[in-house]
């Protein structure tokens, strides 16, 4: 199987790749506007490739339960310097965290090479068209709602199903738009307008998606699920349950893991990794 980014591709099978968060908003949920200067987004960034990041993966919208939307101007002035600079200086790949094809666009004239889109079930074609263009790598994230109202009750008959139909309609329509399957990476989206039944469902049925033979991606870092399960209130202190997940990403065929502490979940991978590798065949 074979993904392509702008310039990168990945073939698979091979080691598991780990995408580094790199947030550079006031807000963000998870590390607290860090990381929002960009000299301090470029050392975070240079820590993460360091660590073992494969990915950069480049936010300017915080996308948390209830979060505010960030005009599309702003969200360009907080990315495309990092990303330019970035471009400039490592051969990582890059990747922007956005829902506007317009941000999308801006960030992939600056140096990305995939767009990572929480709103992969929106109904109108511009991103799609984006990425075309750019033949840059694509992100088909589900979610249930939007930010500001995914946690409002969500409900599903079976969010297995759901989700699993929700990829193969996105995967159609981004190929009628002119996006190659080899771009398209799949998101289940956990804790996009999920409960925490939905995410554990969802969890438990990681290698069905193997069927659209596309590579999943999985983001659970210092999600608040993971603090329901362990009560673990702060996200630094859900690392545990997140390297849990990470684990069993690996047994369940996941491709790529979002994250935000990469030397851990390098570290957790590979020893998972070799493990598998270590199976007798059957």
């Amino acid at each position: 199987m074979l993904w392509r980014a702008g310039r990168h591709e990945f073939r698979f099978p091979r080691p598991m790749l780990v995408m580094g968060v790199l947030n550079v908003t006031p807000d963000s949920f998870s590390d607290g506007g860090r990381f929002y200067s960009v000299e301090a987004a470029l050392e975070r960034a240079g820590q993460m490739i360091r660590e073992g990041a494969d990915l950069l993966d480049v936010g300017g919208e915080s996308t948390r339960p209830g979060a505010a939307p960030v005009p599309a101007e702003e969200e360009i002035r907080r990315v495309v310097p990092v990303i330019q600079q970035l471009a400039a200086r490592v051969s990582t790949p890059i990747s922007i965290d956005t829902q506007k094809p317009e941000v999308a666009r801006a960030a992939l004239l600056a140096g990305a090479s995939l767009v990572n889109d929480i709103a992969a079930n929106r109904t109108d074609d511009a991103m799609g068209r984006v990425v075309a263009e750019f033949r840059a790598g694509y992100v088909a994230m589900h979610m249930q709602g939007t930010p500001q109202t995914m946690q409002q009750n969500p409900a599903y008959a079976d969010v297995v199903r759901e989700v699993d139909e929700f990829f193969a309609e996105r995967l159609a329509r981004l190929e009628a738009l002119g996006v190659r399957r080899e771009q398209v990476a799949l998101d289940p989206g956990i804790g996009f307008g999920k409960t925490l039944e939905h995410n554990l469902q969802l969890l438990g049925a990681m290698p069905r998606f193997a069927r659209h033979g596309r590579p999943v991606l999985l983001g659970v870092s210092r999600k608040s699920f993971l603090g329901k399960l362990t009560g673990a209130e702060s996200p630094a202190d859900r690392l545990p349950g997140a390297l849990a997940c990470a684990a069993l990403a690996v047994r369940d065929g996941v491709q790529i893991l979002r994250v935000h502490d990469v030397r851990e979940t390098v570290a957790a991978v590979r020893v998972a990794e070799a493990i598998e590798a270590s199976r007798p065949k059957q």
